[in-house]
């Protein structure tokens, strides 16, 4: 039986069940080629732009009065809802009718956001995307728009002042949990509408509605919750970087986080209790270890445990593309504990290495725990060599995964010790500091660092990006205060000269690095920096180990 068969198949027997209104048909899949769709789109959008221009020259007058954009924006908008209800609609047509949609929406919006405050204006408009939403028979659009909604209402918490300061970021905590909290409330009303067969064609159309709504959310509970692991070294710089690296660290320090914490762990209890009660294979050992170790990681990643709600919901739900979606967000933010400014890097190494010799351990313990059932059924297969191992019969894979891991623990502990090593026992030098950007000195908890170099070093260096990393000669003064000279060639040292390996960054070679991380609310300490002091071995390695003042004072 071919999958159009058996799609019919359940769409009759639902709708013999009154699950489905007796006017259900099984949807008719869309042939059309991909490239087909993707040039006519290209194609739909370039007409709309003149278009437009002419629309705006035509009733640009009426735009200027009070209800101008109200009654333009609703025509059009209403007039791009009619149209795409319209089942047959040609292809072109449809992306025509697409950026007329957002044209109407966009002037109802700046209609509203002109006369009435920010926050109601936001709710709103937030309700014109979820009606807009239900009344347009595609899906991907009630996704868009679900997720435009979603955003409206976190903006609608957002205070117009303040920027990223304590307060504000607990109500854009606050918000995301809100949009959370309506999204559950929705699906528990969808769940009702679905058992009355006259409501059922509302609650299919909230439910890609509610998709959308859960995507955004996801992605504002990842972004509050900062960069995560290697992305933040990836996308070290710009505006949308700079500020997800601002905003969980700049709260973390706050007395506040306590209670964020405390509602994640019971978030993160309550998603495990949920998941368990309906998936009974995770009433076991592994299961509530498990468990226990996401319920931990919640209490140091406040945005943690409504994501875990999430993707217990979906996942008991049988929504594997967003509960994937929700499992991608999690890790976002369990990495994201790595740039938590809060914690000591020690106290993170500790509580990650934790959490992963638990999950192994766990592993471990799941693995030999296998029925004798599913040995037997896969007795006639080749195994993989096992050893006894104090009693313990273990394979090569095993060893593998134990090795690996103990590899890793060694490796960072040597980087560490080296680090260590080199604070102690490193030549200390002072490097002047070039004058940097006001702006990016007072952000949030790092400053942007740029150190006095030769044009000519800059020059020297700028095309050995794909080669080893090259020294620059430095000449030391009774102080200590190294002066950048030259690009090292080899050439034997002078008795007052060393040597200092470049870092690379951002497509340039930098001294070592170019920021200096602080807790919120220091940036008068940090601001009358002028000297980075680093610590030099004698191979040229070096670390930057704090910020000295004009007369090398500690700051």
């Amino acid at each position: 039986m071919s999958a159009e068969q058996r799609l019919a198949d359940v769409v009759r027997a639902a709708i013999a069940e009154g699950v489905l209104p007796a006017t259900a048909t099984v949807p008719q899949h869309d042939d059309r080629p991909w490239p087909v769709v993707l040039l006519t789109a290209f194609g739909a959008w370039l007409a709309a732009l003149p278009l437009f221009a002419v629309v705006g020259m035509m009733f640009g007058e009426l735009l200027r009065h009070a209800v101008g954009a109200y009654v333009v924006g609703a025509l059009v908008l209403a007039g791009a809802v009619v149209a795409l209800r319209n089942e047959r609609l040609p292809l072109f047509v449809e992306q025509l009718v697409t950026p007329t949609l957002i044209v109407g929406a966009g002037l109802v919006g700046w209609g509203v956001f002109r006369d009435f405050p920010p926050a109601l204006a936001a709710v709103v408009l937030a309700l014109v995307a979820i009606g807009t939403a239900l009344a347009i028979p595609r899906a991907w659009l009630r996704v868009v728009l679900g997720a435009a909604a979603a955003t409206l209402v976190v903006f609608a918490w957002f205070p117009s002042s303040g920027g990223w300061r304590s307060e504000a970021l607990i109500r854009f905590w606050l918000a995301w949990h809100v949009d959370l909290l309506l999204w559950l409330g929705a699906g528990v009303v969808a769940a009702r509408a679905l058992n009355d067969g006259a409501q059922a064609r509302l609650a299919a159309a909230c439910d890609s509605v509610r998709a959308g709504w859960l995507l955004a959310t996801l992605v504002g509970l990842a972004w509050w919750s900062g960069m995560t692991f290697l992305v933040g070294a990836t996308l070290s710089s710009g505006p949308l970087a700079d500020l997800g690296r601002e905003i969980a660290p700049a709260l973390s320090r706050s007395g506040a986080m306590t209670p964020l914490r405390l509602a994640s762990l019971l978030l993160a209890a309550g998603a495990a209790a949920w998941a368990m009660r309906c998936w009974a294979t995770l009433r076991s050992v592994a299961g509530i270890g498990v468990a226990a170790v996401l319920v931990a990681l919640a209490w140091f990643l406040p945005a943690l445990g409504a994501t875990l709600i999430a993707l217990a919901v979906c996942a008991t739900g049988k929504r594997w593309r967003l509960a994937s979606t929700a499992a991608l967000a999690a890790a976002w933010i369990v990495g994201g504990f790595y740039y938590q400014l809060a914690w000591p890097l020690a106290t993170k190494a500790i509580v990650l290495v934790a959490a992963g010799v638990a999950l192994g351990a766990l592993a471990w313990l799941s693995s030999r725990t296998t029925t004798a059932a599913s040995t037997a059924s896969t007795a006639a297969a080749p195994r993989a060599p096992r050893w006894q191992i104090g009693g313990v019969a273990v394979s090569i894979d095993q060893i593998g995964i134990v090795v690996t891991a103990l590899l890793v623990v060694v490796a960072a502990n040597v980087a560490i010790a080296q680090k260590q090593q080199l604070i102690a026992h490193g030549q200390p030098v002072f490097v002047r500091l070039a004058p940097v950007d006001p702006r990016s000195l007072m952000q949030g908890d790092y400053m942007r660092l740029d150190f006095a170099m030769p044009l000519q070093v800059r020059d020297d260096v700028g095309g050995l990006l794909d080669r080893g990393r090259p020294h620059v000669v430095a000449r030391r003064d009774g102080r200590n205060v190294a002066t950048l000279l030259r690009l090292h060639q080899g050439e034997p040292l002078a008795a007052d000269e060393l040597r200092i390996e470049l870092t690379p960054m951002h497509g340039d070679w930098v001294l070592v690095s170019d920021a200096w991380s602080f807790p919120e609310g220091e940036a008068h300490r940090w601001a009358g920096a002028r000297f980075g002091e680093f610590r030099v071995d004698a191979n040229g390695r070096a670390l930057l180990v704090g910020l000295r003042g004009a007369n090398l004072e500690p700051l």
